[in-house]
């Protein structure tokens, strides 16, 4: 049955488009594509891509960090899609900054088993904007520590979206030994703003948080998103990521979107 009401509903993009041109995070495989067929002689195209599951936006499964952890046919409609918020962070955020639970909560309000959109306004540095910079985008967007992880379990968050690179801090992955010239930036930074050396912040023991702290419980996040993020700050609405129903799948590039009652 369609709802009554579903003439004013208006959908919402946020997801980034996707070509052999968008990049994806530091290291993995980036999208490749040809032909394998046009048109002549049998009237069809057909295609042949390769690529990892983190290009573009896309959808990391707990599988994706824990051994035992869900594939991407295995979560639920309903978390898949499910009421949620948009949180517009863009105001303070900053190169190598760090963001808190305490910062959402002061714009938005955060239900108990809510989905998160995380607008921290990096998505102007994406691949496909008119200030791309991919090093900004991938290696100096805002991020978390322990405590807004904390507080992702406490608020048993279904899954979180951010407009960058990762949900991690840059400097709380593998970027933090990749890029040596950044990561003293970095330091320097932690230092001048909350007065912690980079490894004070970001110790090994809370190494990758947002993957390894809360991949176990199934909370789970999407990465680069985008599209129309700009029109809907600090809202209520139902929120749907749409990936494959892929067996034994680990992540998945997928299309995010959001439905809004028009007024």
């Amino acid at each position: 049955m369609v709802p009554k009401n579903w003439d004013k509903i208006r959908i919402y993009e946020l997801s980034q488009p996707i070509s052999h041109l968008t990049p994806p995070w530091p290291t993995y495989e980036p999208l490749q594509i040809k032909f394998f067929k046009r048109l002549a002689p049998n009237g069809a195209n057909g295609q042949l891509l390769t690529h990892s599951n983190h290009v573009g936006t896309h959808l990391d499964g707990s599988l994706h960090f824990c051994t035992h952890g869900r594939d991407i046919a295995s979560i639920p409609l309903n978390e898949l899609v499910a009421p949620g918020v948009i949180v517009d962070l863009s105001d303070i955020a900053e190169d190598y900054g760090i963001y808190t639970s305490k910062d959402i909560e002061e714009r938005v309000e955060v239900k108990e088993g809510d989905i998160l959109i995380i607008n921290t306004g990096y998505h102007k540095y994406a691949y496909d904007q008119p200030e791309a910079d991919e090093v900004r985008y991938m290696i100096k967007h805002p991020g978390p520590t322990r405590e807004f992880a904390e507080w992702c379990k406490m608020k048993k968050i279904k899954w979180i979206g951010v407009d960058c690179g990762s949900a991690d801090h840059p400097m709380n992955t593998k970027i933090r030994e990749w890029m040596p010239v950044q990561a003293k930036e970095c330091d320097h930074y932690m230092h001048e703003k909350y007065g912690k050396s980079l490894e004070e912040i970001f110790p090994d023991e809370d190494y990758q948080l947002m993957h390894v702290l809360l991949f176990p419980y199934d909370i789970i996040h999407a990465e680069n998103v985008g599209g129309e993020i700009d029109k809907i700050l600090d809202k209520r609405m139902v929120i749907g990521c749409f990936p494959w129903r892929f067996v034994g799948g680990e992540s998945c590039i997928s299309r995010i979107v959001a439905f809004d009652e028009e007024e």
